[in-house]
């Protein structure tokens, strides 16, 4: 009777094991490049090839239909006009997680730790990934590549042991488009880092700055990114809003010191962003973070990134905040990922409205191009997607959906007719008057006397439909 019993005890632990195994995540342990054998083949994306250009009329859900790198548009390889970087924070670390829900996506690399061994094999996938897209750029967060340790000192030497590593790996071709500290996810932050009320706080995170400066620059860098998450308040009742911004202008110019000091030749980018997960944020839009540059000497030291998402929740276009940021002198990178009107949070999808890249990409040409910036996927899988294919399909049709905005946004460069229907909308400013009143020369008492000289003006149509027919056109 023992025995019978016994024996159906292990059959039973043996089921609930077998359940458990067949529910939980795939674990593979981190020590283990090769990771089950046979089974991996040597990398961490089996049976995916490189991801080719076949054109517009392939099948192939793995293969590029507009962006074909080499190829030339406007005088300048396409490649070169759109710089994409893959963001390793939502490419590697994203769970699928919400404000609402646990994570649903469980890598099969992962062992279910934040150790160095587990840093390292993200760091590997981070770079077959990037390898089979066949994209030069990334971008990271210090703390998503490398655990936080006990001490700024141990933080530190995990952040240099992944770097190096990271060097390894990235070899004479890839390199960052930029690098950030993330100054918004630790419970220290939970006032700001650069705006903390906490002096304590302020320092270190100058110092967590400071190093994920340093390792950007080691890494050949191309820009360095602040984004102020938690840089701004809840209430004014116990904020004094004019001390906070000079400390964060303090903290900036410290930045833009130390960046010369050594030797790093990459722009400094402000991220604006609106109310998420601060009530008021000090950066705000893009026109707030030029006004807070302007105020306190910084222009000539910092350029904006611009966030398509952060757009919607600041109330504006994408194309708006580009064109802002353009027209100030100030446009650096965009991280090209698009919100969702009906959701009142940052959802980060990948962009694939084609009419938005189109008018994304007629300021990036107007600009000249982004370099050294370019466009960084800070987007995520949806919660749904938990496929590992699912992280090639996501950045194929990204990058697919801005290649067709660039060829759009050449055809109507080249047609002409949308610049021409722009042009002719201000020819009155064509004028003598007008020319004088754009150099400053016409004071209100000569506007005066043109005015009761010429009369009731005659308002022109705006012709907004040829505008917009011209503009679907060429989609």
């Amino acid at each position: 009777m023992c025995v019978r019993t016994s024996l159906l005890l292990l059959a039973c632990l043996s089921l609930v094991f077998s359940i458990v195994l067949a529910v939980g995540p795939p674990t593979c342990p981190a020590e283990d490049i090769g990771c089950g054998g046979d089974e991996w083949q040597g990398g961490f994306f089996p049976g995916i090839p490189k991801i080719k250009y076949e054109g517009p009329k392939s099948k192939n859900y793995l293969a590029y239909k507009y962006y074909n790198a080499e190829e030339e548009i406007l005088g300048k390889k396409m490649k070169d006009w759109l710089r994409f970087s893959v963001a390793f924070w939502h490419t590697f670390r994203g769970t699928g997680a919400d404000p609402f829900g646990a994570p649903t996506k469980y890598w099969p690399w992962e062992d279910g730790t934040n150790s160095l061994d587990m840093a390292k094999r993200r760091m590997r996938a981070n770079f077959e990934l990037i390898d089979k897209l066949g994209v030069d750029f990334w971008c990271f967060h210090d703390r998503d590549i490398a655990p936080d340790g006990q001490t700024l000192e141990e933080s530190n030497k995990n952040l240099d042991e992944v770097i190096a590593l990271a060097k390894e790996l990235q070899g004479s071709k890839i390199r960052p488009l930029w690098g950030t500290a993330q100054l918004f996810h630790h419970p220290r932050y939970m006032h700001g880092g650069a705006t903390s009320t906490e002096v304590g706080v302020y320092a270190y995170a100058a110092a967590q700055v400071k190093k994920a400066m340093e390792v950007t620059h080691y890494l050949g860098g191309e820009n360095y990114v602040f984004w102020g998450g938690r840089e701004g308040y809840q209430t004014l009742l116990n904020t004094d809003m004019g001390r906070e911004l000079d400390h964060m202008a303090r903290f900036l110019q410290a930045a833009v010191d130390y960046k010369k000091k050594i030797g790093f030749n990459g722009t400094l980018l402000i991220e604006p962003k609106p109310q998420e997960p601060t009530k008021h944020q000090y950066d705000w839009d893009a026109a707030t973070a030029a006004n807070f540059l302007r105020t306190y000497g910084l222009l000539d030291e910092f350029k904006l990134n611009i966030e398509c998402n952060h757009a919607t929740l600041a109330g504006h276009s994408c194309p708006h905040e580009l064109e802002t940021a353009r027209i100030n002198g100030l446009l650096g990178n965009i991280d090209a990922n698009t919100g969702d009107p009906q959701t009142g949070w940052d959802t980060d999808q990948f962009m694939t409205d084609v009419a938005e890249a189109t008018l994304v990409m007629l300021t990036v040409v107007k600009n000249g191009g982004l370099a050294p910036g370019g466009f960084n996927f800070d987007a995520k899988l949806r919660r749904e997607s938990t496929d590992v294919e699912d992280l090639f399909i996501a950045h194929i049709s990204g990058m697919d959906t801005m290649a067709r905005g660039l060829r759009n946004a050449a055809k109507l460069l080249e047609d002409g007719s949308l610049g021409e229907l722009v042009k002719k909308r201000y020819q009155s400013f064509d004028s003598e008057v007008g020319a004088m009143i754009e150099a400053g020369k016409a004071d209100f008492e000569y506007l005066e006397k043109k005015a009761i000289e010429w009369g009731e003006p005659k308002v022109p149509s705006g012709k907004q439909e040829l505008a917009e027919m011209i503009f679907q056109s060429a989609l």
